[in-house]
């Protein structure tokens, strides 16, 4: 919601996609001119539907902006070893990855038919340092980072700027309870807005910056320290 505050305030027409009526109602009465889209992008069809209105009636959209994800946790058992919550991750590949994919290839053209055409996917830390409890958010978010990196060499002679924010742990209701030391939404806002300004299009946020260091000259410190989230 940080974002949504944030773009609007600079002036852009806002449309916003959730799953929570009662919460894009809330957006709605919040920041004039809003428009949501009531949408589950877990299930296909109502991706498809998105895509539908989308591209029927919001033809001059020039900015595409991934932002949904949950995270999947195994603390008491490993994975593999609670074969009921199948459904749960696979939620979490279709809301993490396929979904921005899906409404990456629909929508590139309509952007790229518009003044400033912009994708923006939100992906982790964990994309690139993973963490032992949660291995498909962080091979969601892994796949998302060198899809977004690949695509952007694909278009890298065109106009079209395609960004990757790469937080570290955010204080928002998917963290809840989880981890010290997390950045707020409208910090993470405000450091991702300034690499935004300078065409900085790969921005990592906040420890993200000390981790892909250590990463590159102490791979195994970077493991260690996330391994256990």
């Amino acid at each position: 919601m940080a974002l949504v505050k944030k773009l609007h305030a600079l002036g852009n027409e806002i449309i916003a996609v959730a799953r929570n009526k009662e919460l894009l109602e809330g957006l709605k009465n919040e920041y004039k001119g809003l428009t949501s889209i009531a949408a589950d992008l877990s299930d296909k069809q109502s991706v498809d539907n998105l895509i539908s209105i989308l591209k029927r009636e919001h033809a001059d959209a020039n900015m595409l902006i991934n932002n949904a994800g949950i995270q999947v946790n195994f603390y008491d058992k490993n994975f593999g070893q609670e074969p009921e919550r199948i459904d749960e991750w696979k939620d979490e590949i279709n809301v993490n990855f396929i979904a921005p994919i899906e409404l990456t290839h629909a929508l590139i053209t309509t952007l790229m038919q518009n003044e400033n055409p912009t994708i923006i996917n939100v992906s982790s830390v964990l994309a690139v340092v993973p963490k032992k409890s949660a291995p498909i958010y962080c091979a969601t978010k892994a796949g998302l980072h060198i899809f977004t990196k690949a695509l952007r060499y694909e278009y890298e002679n065109t106009k079209l700027k395609i960004f990757e924010i790469l937080p570290p742990l955010v204080d928002t209701d998917m963290t809840e309870g989880r981890g010290k030391g997390k950045i707020t939404p409208d910090q993470l806002v405000e450091e991702f807005l300034k690499s935004f300004s300078a065409d900085c299009y790969e921005v990592n946020i906040g420890k993200t910056k000390i981790i892909r260091l250590l990463q590159r000259i102490f791979p195994k410190v970077a493991d260690g320290l996330l391994k256990q989230g």
